[in-house]
């Protein structure tokens, strides 16, 4: 594998939600968590301050959001989705046989389905990695993590719309 299938892709649209949510967290976000810490720890007893301790863990898991956004915005490669010539790659919708059940899924990351419902796998998971580049037709198989040979087959491939 390349260098370039560890770069997650976005679309511009994808990437323009996620700046606009780590811009509300960096600046409100920050500012509303800090507010709720400070009105806890006013009122006394930190040890037995179930707000406090809720204020500190919700704070928490905003940086570590913080702290994503902000790797996955500044290595993302951002632009339309690749148009679709039957070959599987990072932001393309992929119908499949997977075990003998017929599936339909977003090759790339889960931040780029947005609000669709489409089950998203990455391109270096099990599945991804084993049908990247796999043209429709194409048949393979990958390992799963308790060993057993899953069998895949490739149907369709399509350019993701949102």
């Amino acid at each position: 594998m390349s260098d370039d299938t560890q770069v997650p892709f976005l679309t511009q649209e994808a990437y323009d939600r996620l700046a606009a949510e780590l811009e509300h967290l960096s600046t409100t976000g920050r500012e509303e968590i800090a507010k709720r810490i400070e009105a806890a720890r006013e009122e006394g007893d930190l040890r037995e301050n179930g707000g406090y301790h809720a204020a500190k863990d919700e704070q928490g898991k905003q940086e570590a959001r913080i702290r994503q956004l902000q790797a996955l915005l500044k290595d993302a490669k951002v632009g339309v989705a690749p148009e679709s010539n039957g070959v599987v790659e990072p932001g393309t919708v992929v119908t499949a046989v997977v075990f003998g059940d017929q599936e339909r899924f977003l090759l790339g990351s889960r931040e780029i389905a947005g609000g669709t419902d489409l089950d998203v796998y990455s391109e270096q998971s099990p599945l991804g990695s084993a049908i990247l580049g796999l043209r429709e037709g194409q048949k393979t198989s990958y390992q799963a993590p308790n060993g057993k040979e899953i069998p895949v087959e490739v149907v369709k491939v399509e350019t993701f719309t949102g």
